[in-house]
């Protein structure tokens, strides 16, 4: 059956919108306009970016990348782009922080099918709840891009855990050079806890249906500024959807000199490690050094070489808007991170 193409628009052509697509290093598609034009059922026809240049060359690629019967507009910003295409289904909002809400609250207004937001939702709860209520307003739905989401290799995580016996405790584990926290970075939310937090906290509630509360915050260390560049949150008996979590910590560094994101399960039977370029498992077998013990051995197993993670986003949209399917990413999902975050930061 033959299925009609859905019409897109993207406001904000800068990294996540447009140029990480070009990063050789990444697995690609890995930015909006990407994804976008990938997938066979949308025709991304339209652009809006405050930045000339970044506008300009993405105008360029994008013509290449249509057929002659198709037109691309920009403009230099969304009111005008709102102000003259009229038939739009999707709305891209890939801007900064900062920009979050003025900019979906616009795009919701214009009632789209579908507004697809750039993690996180907005600076704080306050203004993410502003866009849920304006959202609920104009009957709009809007997906965020927690991209680990539908990354296949996460997928298999949360499918696997069944094989680990009874879960006996989570650590998620983030190490970077930027900051953790900070309050005058609150205004444009260049802290990692928003900015990379939003990712840890998002994956562990979404591969266990669980919620993090109550938090026992421990390990904080500052510098000599008063930034915050260590800490670890600490979750005691956390229901989840397949049972009790004993324990469950979310640790983050921003004075290390490498990047890693990083979950540890260990279950009763066995143990699943997941991050970037990770993807591990372990099953309970007889040891090989005591007898009469039992050791993990690390199995083989096999992923597809992609994970999926921007395509599979861009798909879970069409077959929402087909009605096929529910958002994997919600808005209410990804306010309910925003309020985990900043239970923690009421700690610093």
């Amino acid at each position: 059956m033959n299925k009609n193409r859905y019409i897109a628009a993207i406001v904000g052509t800068g990294r996540i919108g447009f140029s990480l697509g070009f990063d050789k290093k990444r697995e690609q598609p890995a930015s909006h306009t990407m994804a976008l034009l990938k997938n066979k059922r949308i025709s991304l026809i339209a652009a809006a970016d405050l930045n000339s240049e970044n506008l300009e060359n993405w105008l360029k690629f994008v013509k290449k990348h249509h057929s002659k019967n198709d037109f691309t507009l920009t403009f230099q910003n969304s009111s005008e782009l709102y102000e003259n295409v009229t038939c739009l289904d999707i709305i891209t909002v890939a801007v900064n922080e900062e920009h979050h809400l003025e900019e979906c609250l616009k795009a919701i207004e214009y009632k789209p099918r579908l507004v697809i937001l750039e993690k996180p939702v907005a600076l704080n709860s306050e203004e993410a709840e502003k866009i849920r209520a304006k959202a609920e307003e104009c009957g709009v739905s809007v997906m965020v891009n927690h991209e680990r989401r539908f990354a296949r290799d996460y997928l298999w995580a949360r499918k696997m855990l069944s094989e680990i016996g009874e879960i006996q405790s989570v650590t998620a584990e983030l190490d970077s050079g930027l900051r953790i926290y900070g309050k005058e970075f609150e205004k444009d939310g260049t802290y990692s806890l928003l900015h990379d937090g939003t990712h840890l906290v998002d994956i562990v509630q979404f591969l266990f249906g669980c919620t993090l509360k109550g938090a026992e915050v421990t390990g904080i260390h500052k510098d000599e500024k008063g930034i915050v560049r260590n800490f670890s949150a600490h979750y005691s008996e956390v229901s989840s959807q397949s049972g009790t979590i004993p324990e469950i910590t979310i640790k983050m560094s921003g004075r290390s000199k490498f990047f890693e994101f990083r979950i540890e399960i260990t279950g009763t039977l066995g143990k699943i490690v997941i991050g970037n370029g990770i993807a591990e498992f372990y099953r309970r077998e007889e040891s090989k050094l005591y007898t009469g013990f039992y050791s993990l051995t690390k199995q083989k197993i096999k992923l597809p070489k992609k994970t999926g993670y921007f395509s599979l986003m861009i798909q879970n949209a069409v077959d929402f808007l087909d009605g096929e399917s529910e958002l994997v990413s919600p808005l209410e999902d990804a306010i309910a991170d925003l309020r985990t975050l900043e239970e923690i930061k009421a700690h610093f």
